[in-house]
Order: C-alpha cells, then sequence, then structure tokens
C-alpha cells in the first residue's frame, strides 16, 4: 500500500515563468527610461533603476520559494516526511506503527505534529486549517491500515 500527501504553496508563477516576467518589465522600464535620457533627462534612469532594484528583489524572495512543499509519503517502507523550503530538502523518516498524530491546539498558524519514538515533525505550513484536519484524519487512517496489516 502506498500513501501520499504533498502540500505546496499557491504561486501563480513557476520560477522561470517569474523571470521572464521580471526580463519584461525591465526592457520596457529601460526602454522608456533611455527614450528619456536621449532628451536630456538622466533621473527618470535614476529612478528606473531603483525601481528595477525593489521588483527582482521581491521577486527573487517570491521565486525562492515558489516551489516550497510537504511530501508525505506512506508506504511499507515506513513514513517520510520531506520538507522543501527555499531549495533547503530535509527527509524525516518515521515508524509508521509508533507514529501519533496530533492535531493543532489552536486554529491559526499551528502545524500539525508527527511524532514517533522521539522524534517529531511539523507539516502542514502551507496548508489551510481545513485542510490540515482533512490530511491529519487521512494519515490517521492510512496508519490504522498500515498497523492492522502489519500485525
Amino acid at each position: 500500500m502506498q500513501y501520499e500527501w504533498i502540500l505546496q504553496r499557491n504561486c501563480s508563477l513557476t520560477p522561470r515563468q517569474v523571470a521572464l516576467a521580471y526580463a519584461a518589465v525591465c526592457t520596457v522600464s529601460l526602454a522608456v527610461a533611455i527614450a528619456f535620457l536621449v532628451h536630456g533627462v538622466w533621473l527618470v534612469l535614476a529612478f528606473s533603476l531603483t525601481e528595477l532594484a525593489a521588483v527582482g528583489l521581491a521577486l527573487l524572495l517570491y521565486a525562492r520559494h515558489a516551489t516550497d512543499h510537504e511530501r508525505i509519503a506512506l508506504s511499507d517502507g515506513g513514513l517520510v516526511v520531506e520538507c522543501v523550503q527555499a531549495e533547503r530538502r530535509r527527509v524525516t523518516r518515521l515508524d509508521p506503527l509508533r507514529t501519533r498524530v496530533l492535531l493543532p491546539d489552536r486554529p491559526g498558524r499551528a502545524l500539525v505534529h508527527l511524532e514517533a519514538r522521539g522524534v517529531q515533525v511539523e507539516i502542514g505550513r502551507y496548508a489551510t486549517d481545513a485542510r490540515k484536519r482533512q490530511v491529519a484524519q487521512e494519515l490517521r487512517i492510512a496508519l490504522r491500515t498500515v498497523s492492522t496489516t502489519a500485525g
């Protein structure tokens, strides 16, 4: 049996699309700034470069986290939780027969806790409260299924 849940950010643009959009904005902005520079108004170029630097920084931060996700996979080999944040990947392996699923005490930004043999991991950074509850419930059922087939 194999179960898998993927919780990811709701991002409209991929990092590649962000780069293309930024290139288009740079082209238009610099074309306008150069047209003013030709007419002797150099201040527009300075403002354009400042604007492009600020927009570039914001888009860089956006693109860096656009592919963040959490992947929870339950199989005969165990429970694997993979968290990817800003291109850093962290993998935690848990014993499915000993894993407890703990829902958040309070609604809002609280996360679902998975715990087995002293190892803890939090999931649900990119999910709504309803989705967190749904995944927690599905995971509990799947863990029970695994424990009854193993025993």
